[in-house]
């Protein structure tokens, strides 16, 4: 018996359902999305009230906003996995 064979067998016998890793990562882009709102809100809101501080509140907004898309990324992975 080769491990191909088993593979195949497990796969038709398992009963997993494709489609829902895309799923998964549709309600897992939700929360990054939201995230990244807020933040970008937020940077807006802080240069609006001190405009000399503009350089630093935007690369405070890119770290964040890459720090949230992590979770996205993470989500992404995990619809591969499960």
């Amino acid at each position: 018996m080769s491990l191909s064979y088993v593979a195949a067998e497990l796969a038709q016998t398992s009963g997993r359902v494709k489609g829902y890793g895309a799923i998964g990562y549709g309600l897992a882009a939700i929360g990054p999305g939201v995230g990244v709102g807020i933040v970008v809100g937020k940077a807006i809101e802080g240069i609006a009230r001190q405009p000399e501080l503009q350089g630093t509140i935007r690369t405070n907004m890119f770290l964040g906003i890459a720090f949230t898309e992590a979770l996205a990324l993470i989500g992404l992975v995990a619809g591969f996995i499960f």
